[in-house]
């Protein structure tokens, strides 16, 4: 079988994904940017959810969340998948946990298909007032 490199179709950051009893995925709690009152700021998981179509062979997807000098990661996961054939695709689900934001500021997602880069998405973690009350 010859390999064919991927598209990638999609990809979402978000609190969890859940399988239905039906076999599909439920994206939760869908994140664009981190509201943060104070710094730093953690999460027990992260869920970056990706699907890939287009292609055939096996292939592994390596995700990371970049700190904001984008030199070092704050985290990074991988996952290997197969594409039988052309008509194939895969959902990959990378599960990034005890993530700590140290500060605000903009932090980057990077996927890689083989080392290469295919996808990067800017994740702003943004200074908000601390609601009254909420301490």
């Amino acid at each position: 079988m010859s390999t064919i490199l991927p598209d990638l179709q999609a990809s979402v950051l978000c609190e969890d994904v859940r399988a239905e009893l039906s076999g599909q995925q439920t994206l939760v709690g869908i994140i664009s940017a981190i509201p943060a009152p104070m710094v730093p700021i953690g999460f027990f998981k992260l869920c970056l959810w990706t699907r890939w179509c287009g292609g055939s062979g096996t292939f592994t997807q390596t995700s990371y969340i970049l700190g904001c000098d984008d030199e070092k990661p704050l985290t990074k996961s991988e996952v290997t998948f197969t594409l039988p054939e052309m008509d194939s695709h895969a959902t990959n689900v990378n599960v990034l946990g005890g993530v700590q934001f140290p500060k605000h500021g903009i932090y980057h997602i990077e996927i890689h298909l083989d080392g290469e880069l295919k996808m990067r998405f800017p994740l702003p973690v943004l200074e908000v007032a601390q609601q009254p009350g909420s301490n």
